[in-house]
């Protein structure tokens, strides 16, 4: 007798260990779809005319469009075309980021052997809600005796944006 109770009693702990075996739950899913990052230039990167020194000199173009020589000379007088780089960035209400190059190297258009390199990008954004005006400038980088003429790079540079 003791033998059939102990039988029933290892039978009953055995069906209330494995009595729950599994168990579930109900998941709902969401998703939010949001606008694709956008970037739109609207306005080139010039660093208008420069006069070329007897020593290596740069021009600071800042994103304010105002510009400073080291080294070199700029004429309030005849300025050429200067200007920051500008573009439109539609973000919706989203944090983003934008990255810009090291470096960038211009050509001249009579001699491609004749360089001038780009570097130390600024960006100034002009937040707004959905979209963003930014506006680029950088430090303009020349030789000593550096070659007059039309330095330009029709590859342009990428100045990339994506969400955080």
């Amino acid at each position: 007798m003791n033998r059939i109770v102990f039988i029933l009693f290892l039978l009953l702990l055995s069906s209330q260990a494995f009595s729950q075996a599994s168990a579930s739950a109900k998941v709902t899913s969401r998703a939010t779809v949001i606008d694709p990052i956008q970037i739109d230039k609207t306005v080139d990167l010039d660093f208008g005319n420069v006069v070329s020194a007897y020593t290596p000199g740069s021009v600071v173009l800042s994103p304010d469009g105002s510009r400073t020589a080291q080294g070199v000379q700029i004429s309030s007088n005849f300025p050429g075309t200067v200007n920051p780089a500008e573009a439109v960035v539609t973000h919706g209400n989203n944090n983003y980021a934008i990255t810009l190059p090291e470096s960038f190297i211009l050509y001249n258009s009579q001699n491609p052997d004749q360089q001038l390199s780009i570097s130390n990008f600024v960006v100034l954004p002009d937040e707004g809600t959905i979209s963003d005006v930014i506006k680029i400038g950088a430090t303009l980088h020349l030789e000593a005796n550096q070659a007059s003429g039309f330095y330009t790079n029709s590859s342009g540079f990428n100045v990339t944006v994506s969400y955080n």
